[in-house]
């Protein structure tokens, strides 16, 4: 299973859920299906977002657990 990293990177940096929504200019609540691992898909350039805006790389905001 993939799960996203979010919400360690944005406590990491004290940023919350609203203001990644708001960067990304994506509804909060999407945002947080995608965070809860109620999607089935993200796309590159959201993904790129994310990396841009919580300056890390993919292997960061990406996990592989069983």
């Amino acid at each position: 299973m993939i799960k996203l990293n979010i919400d360690k990177l944005l406590k990491k940096q004290l940023k919350s859920r609203y203001w990644l929504s708001k960067e990304l200019g994506m509804s909060y609540y999407n945002l947080k299906r995608m965070i809860d691992g109620q999607t089935k898909g993200i796309k590159f350039e959201t993904l790129e977002a994310l990396c841009q805006l919580l300056q890390c790389s993919p292997n960061d905001l990406i996990e592989i657990t069983e």
